[in-house]
């Protein structure tokens, strides 16, 4: 398996799956992102449970740092 740090996550996701993972890298809760979206926290979770079937990252931390990454490259 490649080295999940070495690939790039936009072309993967949906616009709503970047929306929702950026919130969660800017630091917001889960709570906090379905209510600045207008979704519920379920959604939240589903958002994040698809974005990790899509990206070999081994956490949620993983993926929170490649987000970050792209947003300052």
């Amino acid at each position: 398996m490649s080295d999940p740090s070495a690939s790039t996550l936009s072309p993967m996701l949906s616009p709503r799956e970047r929306e929702v993972l950026s919130h969660i890298a800017d630091g917001l809760t889960y709570d906090q992102t379905a209510r600045r979206l207008g979704i519920s926290v379920h959604t939240v979770s589903t958002y994040l449970r698809r974005i990790r079937a899509k990206h070999p990252a081994p956490t949620l931390a993983h993926l929170v740092r490649l987000q970050l990454a792209q947003n300052s490259g």
